[in-house]
């Protein structure tokens, strides 16, 4: 009975799958990317604009590559349903932040990215993103980068002013495959 069930599951997901859900790539608009570059900015004045506008092409260029390596489907839950079945291999909200992190880690000398979460420990409620700070800034004070929540539709804000999450910075886990070159 189990096995019918999950075929059933099985056949339904994939139905939609083909119905129409796929996201087939997210444009990077030069409106978005400028209102990244004032927002990371204003985390620091005095760090060269060329650097935040850097930052903010290479954050969403690269959550732009990841929506297309993830094949991502839309809405976001649905995307996460087809992961845990095992139909997409990636595309939770971890492994956003993970490949953000780790492609931007030692980078940008001016800022600092950290592994952020909320309702940690609640399975259908868990969320990770990333978190840009100012050089010894603090996470509250930070930038939220979310391209999970909008289906790679880059969320982007104040940490201090989302309203959807409650932030908490997640220094102890770690997602680094290999170690870092220093």
């Amino acid at each position: 009975m189990d096995t019918m069930l999950k075929r059933c599951f099985s056949f339904f997901f994939l139905s939609l799958l083909i119905v129409g859900c796929s996201v087939v790539s997210v444009n990077v608009s030069p409106s978005k990317t400028i209102k990244l570059a004032k927002l990371l900015q204003s985390l620091d004045p005095t760090t060269p604009k060329k650097q935040t506008l850097k930052l903010s092409k290479d954050i969403l260029h690269k959550t732009s590559l990841l929506a297309q390596e993830f094949k991502l489907t839309s809405p976001p839950l649905f995307h996460n349903t087809l992961v845990n079945l095992g139909f997409r291999k990636k595309g939770l909200c971890y492994h956003w932040s993970d490949a953000l992190y780790l492609h931007l880690l030692n980078r940008y000398e001016n800022f600092e990215f950290h592994l952020i979460g909320a309702n940690i420990g609640e399975y259908f409620f868990e969320h990770n993103a990333l978190a840009v700070l100012k050089k010894g800034g603090v996470i509250e004070e930070g930038v939220v980068i979310d391209p999970w929540r909008d289906s790679g539709d880059l969320y982007f804000s104040k940490i201090n002013e989302d309203k959807a999450y409650n932030w908490v910075h997640r220094a102890n886990r770690g997602c680094l495959s290999k170690p870092l070159k220093r």
